[in-house]
């Protein structure tokens, strides 16, 4: 891809989705757009095995925008970092098109295994702030991470991650278009676990309270049968004494 096409492509995207700027000029300030000139740089160098270089201007990137980039790592088209800072992006990681990371996102490994050891991710993923997404597996397209989830495990196209770790919720086959960035309006789990636990605590108080009543009618009822028994026996002793 060409420099100027790898502007206007850039432009485009930040437009589309950051809806903070005003001028095509301001794209130039971005820590993404930086951040991905210095990829794109490092990348080129990473392929011809010039790995020292690559990772000198990786890391110079990464101290001048605060997005770490490793060379190794193979981006898609219509990439977009929203303010970036804490951004780590490990060597055999994956993104496809169309993908955005939100500050504090970090596509990790697990450990100090060789080979594909970080995430890959399927076209139009959202990652929201903070997440964490640690392994070598997949996240399916169309797919959102909740902001400081923790994903451990592969997921499925067109779902929802929140939680730690992560735990998917369906959302149907859906797409989530590129242009939604809503970091907010995810479902939430735990808060549905406890929910439920709640209205299961309501239903055992309410049969216990049922029982209770239960038992203080049955003793009233055997409170009366046993003054009746009483009274039967005290008149047919009355009558016994009287013949």
């Amino acid at each position: 891809m060409g420099m100027i096409r790898f502007i206007k492509e850039e432009i485009k995207v930040i437009r589309e989705r950051d809806p903070a700027i005003h001028s095509n000029m301001e794209v130039f300030l971005y820590p993404s757009f930086k951040a991905m000139v210095y990829y794109r740089i490092s990348h080129k160098l990473y392929k011809k095995h010039h790995y020292f270089l690559a990772r000198w201007i990786s890391q110079k990137g990464a101290h001048k925008t605060g997005i770490e980039i490793h060379p190794g790592a193979k981006i898609g088209k219509g990439f977009f970092i929203d303010h970036g800072h804490g951004v780590i992006i490990g060597e055999t990681a994956v993104i496809g098109d169309n993908v955005t990371l939100y500050q504090g996102v970090t596509l990790g490994g697990t450990g100090k295994e060789h080979g594909k050891r970080h995430p890959t991710l399927g076209n139009n993923v959202m990652v929201s702030a903070g997440a964490k997404v640690l392994g070598s597996f997949s996240i399916g397209e169309n797919s959102k991470i909740g902001a400081g989830s923790v994903v451990l495990e592969e997921v499925p196209p067109n779902s929802t991650v929140v939680g730690v770790p992560g735990r998917v919720v369906k959302r149907g086959n859906v797409s989530v278009p590129r242009e939604d960035m809503n970091q907010v309006d995810l479902p939430n789990p735990v808060q549905e676990d406890i929910q439920n636990l709640q209205r299961a605590n309501a239903e055992l108080i309410n049969r216990l309270l049922d029982l209770e009543n239960e038992m203080r009618l049955l003793r009233k009822g055997r409170g009366v049968d046993e003054k009746r028994e009483e009274c039967v026996n005290s008149q047919s002793g009355e009558t016994d004494d009287t013949i």
